[in-house]
Formats: C-alpha cells, structure tokens, sequence
C-alpha cells in the first residue's frame, strides 16, 4: 500500500525532479477521409483532424492546472499517409499539407503520421510516395515522418533501407539552413509500433480506433532522484527503486489519460513508460546511468548499465496499468540528452557504443549528428545494423540520424528546444555501398516462425 507520504513524494517529483507528462497524443483514423481524387481526400483530412482535435490543447492545459502535473506536449498522429494516398501517391504532399495546416490551426506542437510500411517489399505506390518525404519535410514545420523497413516476421527490406539513406541525406540538405532539421523529423524503424506516442515515429495504426488517447509520461529526475538517496546500495536495491519509482510516475499518466479520453470523446489507448530526456540539466537518462556507477555514459558498463535502467521501468510500470504500450523503456537521444551532448563533446561516447546500447533500450540510433558528407549508403547501411538488432531481439528499434549539410566532426547543430543541440559525431570511413546496393531482403529468424 502506499501512504500520505507517498502523495506527498509525487507532488515533490513534480516540484522538483522535473516529473512531467511529456506527450498527450490524439490518435486519429483517416480511413474515412478516403475519396475519388487527392483534393477532395486532403479537404475530409482537414476537417477530420480539426474536428477531432479542437480541444485537445485546451483539455491538457486544464488537466495540467487541476492535477498540479505539467503537459509539455500536445501531439496527433494519424493513419500512415501512404496508405490513404495509394490511388494518388504522387499528390500526398497534398495531404501533408492540410496535415501541417491543422497542426498549425490547433495549436499542437507536432503531427505524425506521414509514414509507410514496407517492411516485408516496396510496392510501385510507395515507393513514389516515398520519394515525396525530403520535400514534404522541407516545406512543413510541424509534420513527422517515418518509415518502417523490416519486422521479426517480415525479414529487412533492403531496398527500402536503401531509399531511406537516400531521404535521409535529401531531407538534410533541402533544410541544410537549419542545420539539417528535416532529418531530425524522420524516423526508420524495424518492428514499428501502432500506439507510440513519440515523435517523430507516431503513426495511428490501422487495429485502432477511430480515435484514441495514448500518453507518453516522463521522468529521469525523478529516476535520478530517487538513486541519489540510496547512493551505497547494491544493483538489486538500485533496480527496486526504480521499479517502484516507475510505478508512482505511471500512475500519474493513467490518471490524466483515462481524464483526457473522457473529456475528448475517445478510447483511452495506452500509457508509454518511455523516460525521455530533455537538454535541461537534471532531465537526463544519461545522469541516471552516472548515478548508478558509471563515471560517464558511454564508457565499460554502460550497456549492463541501461539494461537494468530499461528493464525495471517496464516492471515498475506494468504493475502499475494495464494499459501499457508505445515503446516503453528509457529512450537514448543524444541532441535531447544534457549528459549524451556532455559525453559526446567529451569523446566518451561514440556511434558504435552508441549501437551496443540500442539492444536493450526503448528505441535506436536517436537525433545523432555525422557529417554531411557521408555517403547515402554509409547511412543505409546503419540503418541495416539497426533494423537487424531488432528484427533477431524481437524489439522495436529506429534510426533517427542528421547528416548535418557542411559541417565536419566537432561542429554542432543547434536545433533548440526539446530537440536540442549535439556535436557531428564520426563515422566509419569503410565502404558499405556494394553490401547496401545488393539489394533483396535479409531474411527473417527462424525464431519468426511460431505459428
């Protein structure tokens, strides 16, 4: 049972720790949208999302002043654009468009969703649609974009793999002005989830509702915090205080989820345990790994480090809800992280440890700055190791990487705000185009077939 006391701790957490609900993310359905022609399709999609979404911002101001907890995202993602653009694909930035029209009407601070899946092959309307993704990410400001490019079932296809490192250096160099930002708003997965709640990978995945409420709730201060008060414990009491940590903070995101479905007229879908940092100090994941022994992320230990970090917020949070889903775990963005950036310009962490840790955190290679000048398949090929890592642990892992347009290793980008700041990290000189340029598909595992 937990106490007054206990009460009283969270209220501090949010006072103190940085404890805040980090995303509130409308799930919408455009199915309904679908009509004869592009125009009359992107017109439903407008008004759909307008009206769905009309007071999403309000109601989290309102819930963020009744429950005392601060709601820095307002988001909504909706159903992968592809697929209701496949009898027009070459006119999905029509719908891109509307999309970043409404976000900017309602207020909200991102929109996913302009997304496809072809993790298993790449039809001919895909692929048209994915040559749409650098210009539309150029010319919106607040649409997200992901692709999800192989699955534990499906194997990796390679030839979107290929593509994707292809649009990754396009979508950089056509907002190279901002140091790359579109790169920074596209996401390659492999085993895509349908209720994360993160940009830039959400998406409204065709087994949900019309309409649904997913929270992101976040908290590596609170994480921080509660470490700090046992700094002579062993590993084992370290893991049950943030397995008990993760409960109190998951708690906090069902109460305002299951309020905030109520009051939106939609199903409440899930709670995403994800502890996602921020640049503010005090915000970080990678603080959280020092506070456990570490003298700096990125060194020996590290990997044992997150896997026990990841493993106990997803105890902690399961028995706190049944409702728990997105990603879940704790995300390692360098740009986002005050500890990575620290790490990363202190040459204590690099991309291949970088990698070592995406075996068992919530995601991937996450907001990563290389040089503008590698090569489309370098990127190609990183993306491979990142879907492969996934595709043989059964788990969700992405690549979000910024070749940074003109600049060199040692430079910085400069996003600001939750997207951050991070110096342009090296990366492997050796060639990896006939590898990426062979094509075809990585096949599946044979633990894939359980049928």
């Amino acid at each position: 049972m937990f106490t007054k006391f206990d009460v009283l701790e969270t209220i501090d957490m949010v006072a103190k720790e940085h404890l805040d609900i980090r995303t509130i993310t409308m799930g919408i359905s455009l199915f309904p949208c679908v009509r004869d022609t592009a125009e009359e399709t992107a017109l439903k999609v407008y008004d759909l999302v307008c009206s769905r979404a009309e007071r999403i911002v309000k109601t989290a101001s309102d819930l963020s002043g009744e429950y005392g907890i601060p709601i820095v995202n307002k988001r909504v993602s909706v159903t992968p654009v592809s697929l209701i653009s496949a009898a027009f694909p070459e006119k999905a930035p029509l719908i891109a468009k509307v999309l970043d029209d409404a976000a900017g009407r309602l207020g909200i601070d991102f929109l996913g969703g302009y997304s496809a899946l072809v993790h298993k092959s790449t039809a001919g309307y895909e692929r048209t649609f994915l040559s749409t993704i650098p210009e539309v990410l150029a010319s919106t400001n607040r649409l997200c974009s992901s692709v999800n490019v192989g699955s534990t079932r499906s194997g990796i296809n390679m030839e979107a793999v290929r593509l994707m490192g292809e649009i990754f250096k396009k979508s950089a160099e056509l907002t190279g002005k901002q140091d790359g930002i579109g790169a920074a708003k596209l996401v390659a997965f492999c085993n895509a989830v349908e209720d994360n709640p993160f940009m830039a990978g959400a998406f409204h995945g065709v087994g949900e509702a019309d309409c649904v409420i997913n929270v992101g709730v976040s908290g590596p201060g609170v994480v921080r915090h509660a470490l700090e008060q046992i700094p002579d414990a062993d590993l084992t009491e370290a893991a049950e205080t943030i397995k008990r940590t993760a409960f109190k903070i998951t708690r906090a995101g069902q109460l305002i989820a299951r309020e905030a479905a109520k009051r939106l007229n939609a199903e409440f879908g899930i709670v995403d345990l994800s502890l996602a940092p921020t640049p503010a100090r005090g915000d970080s994941v990678a603080q959280i790994l020092e506070e456990l022994g570490l003298e700096s992320v990125g060194g020996h230990g590290t990997t044992a480090a997150l896997a026990l970090l990841n493993d106990a917020v997803k105890k902690g949070g399961v028995m706190a809800s049944s409702r728990v889903g997105g990603l879940s775990g704790a995300f390692i963005p360098v740009s986002e992280d005050i500890g990575m950036i620290e790490a990363a310009e202190r040459g204590d962490i690099c991309l291949d440890k970088l990698e070592a840790m995406t075996c068992v955190c919530s995601v991937g290679l996450d907001m990563i700055a290389i040089p503008g000048d590698t090569p489309a398949t370098t990127i190609a090929a990183m993306i491979a190791d990142e879907a492969a890592i996934g595709m043989i642990n059964n788990k969700t892992t992405a690549v979000r990487i910024i070749p940074a347009p003109g600049k060199k290793v040692g430079d910085q980008v400069n996003f600001g705000g939750l997207l951050g700041r991070a110096p342009v990290l090296p990366v492997h000189k050796t060639d990896s185009s006939k590898f990426v340029l062979r094509g075809g598909n990585i096949p599946a595992p044979i633990h894939s077939f359980k049928n």
